[in-house]
């Protein structure tokens, strides 16, 4: 098939992207890696009158660290992510693992990760890191920006808080402190497919007792979720076996996961329940040799 017909626009600038964003409104649309929109245009799935193409447009990729923050630019494409975080530890590690379960590698190197934020498919790997890590999202339209949290800017099925003219331009995860250990787990029918259930975690030991804590799933609602019963559970004890697993049963009990041909909501639940448990049981464990930090 092939796309209903549009206009194709490519700004150059933030401000120009804005301003025709803030023209069109809800007959436009924003083609970043596009390795999402593009089948959904052949499909008709998607219809925009427009479609604005932001690949052009100057400062909206790089990675960089600021004041112990790393930011990350909206059209950072997957593969630049993976690279650059290749020698990461503690938490920002979490997002070296996360992506590398997104597609294959063309699929990664064309896709970016702002796209896939903003795309939020509840079975996508990279908003369930995110919320695990606590990032902030920062949204710009023309009247100004404001920085948002993930469970703010995640509700629901492909459906964010991003209004029809504003546009995601950076993500920024904060540094955890000293003695945090990250895990990302996920089943798939084959490597590179959309998880059935993935686990983001990301726990900081102080004395042998959890300090601070993230856990975010894919696949596992209709949207991505936050583990918060997981981490109020987990902080200020001893992480032992009994305890994680108690809490992964409870949490997963409760998930209410659309049921599809890969199987009944109580596989989903499952699956998140186990996941759960080796997650937290790998970011728990005592940290080996330590790789070098990223900068």
């Amino acid at each position: 098939m092939k796309p209903a017909p549009f206009d194709y626009l490519t700004p150059t600038s933030v401000d120009e992207t804005l301003a025709v964003l803030r023209e069109h409104e809800d007959d436009a649309k924003v083609l970043a890696g596009g390795q999402s929109l593009v089948p959904m245009l052949n499909f008709r799935l998607a219809r925009p009158e427009v479609l604005v193409d932001i690949n052009r447009v100057a400062g909206l990729a790089g990675i960089g660290v600021e004041d112990g923050t790393l930011r990350i630019g909206a059209m950072t494409r997957h593969r630049a992510l993976e690279t650059h975080l290749s020698s990461a530890d503690g938490a920002w590690a979490l997002l070296h693992e996360a992506v590398g379960h997104v597609g294959h590698a063309h699929i990664r190197s064309r896709g970016t990760v702002g796209g896939s934020l903003a795309h939020a498919d509840p079975s996508a790997e990279l908003p369930a890191a995110v919320s695990a890590l606590g990032a902030t999202l920062v949204v710009q339209s023309a009247d100004g920006t404001r920085e948002v949290a993930p469970e703010d800017f995640f509700e629901g099925f492909f459906t964010t808080s991003l209004a029809a003219d504003e546009l995601l331009t950076e993500i920024r995860v904060p540094a955890w402190p000293a003695g945090t250990r990250s895990s990302f787990l996920e089943v798939c029918r084959r490597r590179g497919d959309f998880a059935q259930v993935a686990v983001a975690a990301v726990v900081t030991l102080t004395d042998g007792r959890v300090t601070q804590a993230g856990v975010g799933l894919a696949g596992a609602a209709p949207g991505t979720v936050q583990a918060r019963s997981v981490v109020d559970g987990l902080l200020g004890r001893e992480p032992d076996a009994g305890t994680i697993a108690e809490l992964a049963a409870n949490f997963a009990a409760d998930l209410d996961p659309p049921p599809d041909s890969h199987g009944p909501a109580e596989y989903r639940r499952h699956l998140a329940r186990h996941l759960l448990v080796r997650a937290l049981t790998k970011a728990t464990r005592p940290a080996g040799a330590t790789r070098a930090s990223v900068a």
